[in-house]
């Protein structure tokens, strides 16, 4: 079996190391969230920044939203991680995209998340490597993947 590659080009183990990100990996989610941010074109990609659990410090990562059924959505590429866990301690988190906006994030629950899961793959070609799952996944694939991949519904203020 072959190892999965980030951009085809670089094993992935060098980004990530099980649920969280090497020094490589926080170089790069940086990088992306910074760019990102700005609004300059990044592969879909948005600045969430998350309050820490334990040390109140703001956070910040690069992440993709999935659109399904008119509604907005954040998938974690990585499963149980340290923004998810964040997030579940502290709901309201900050976009940015072009300017700031403060949401709050919802957990979807497992019985609903495939096609959520689904719609993630179709735009966040650096996640298929992470989840498992090519972008022409069924949605019996992503149901398989659905309990270990959080997904949190993206409310408005």
């Amino acid at each position: 079996m072959r190892e999965a590659r980030v951009f085809g080009l670089l094993p992935l183990r060098l980004f990530y190391e099980g649920d969280h990100a090497t020094v490589l990996g926080k170089a790069f989610s940086s990088f992306w969230a910074g760019w990102s941010a700005l609004g300059l074109p990044s592969y879909g990609m948005i600045r969430l920044e998350t309050v820490g659990r334990k040390s109140g410090k703001v956070h910040a990562l690069a992440v993709v939203v999935a659109h399904w059924c008119g509604e907005s959505f954040l998938v974690s590429m990585l499963g149980e991680c340290a923004w998810v866990r964040n997030v579940r301690a502290h709901p309201e988190v900050v976009l940015f995209r072009y300017r700031r906006r403060r949401v709050r994030l919802e957990e979807v629950p497992v019985a609903q998340r495939a096609p959520i899961i689904q719609a993630y793959l179709r735009v966040a070609p650096g996640a298929r490597p992470h989840i498992g799952l090519r972008a022409d996944a069924s949605l019996a694939d992503c149901e398989q993947v659905a309990a270990s991949h959080p997904v949190f519904r993206i409310v408005p203020p």
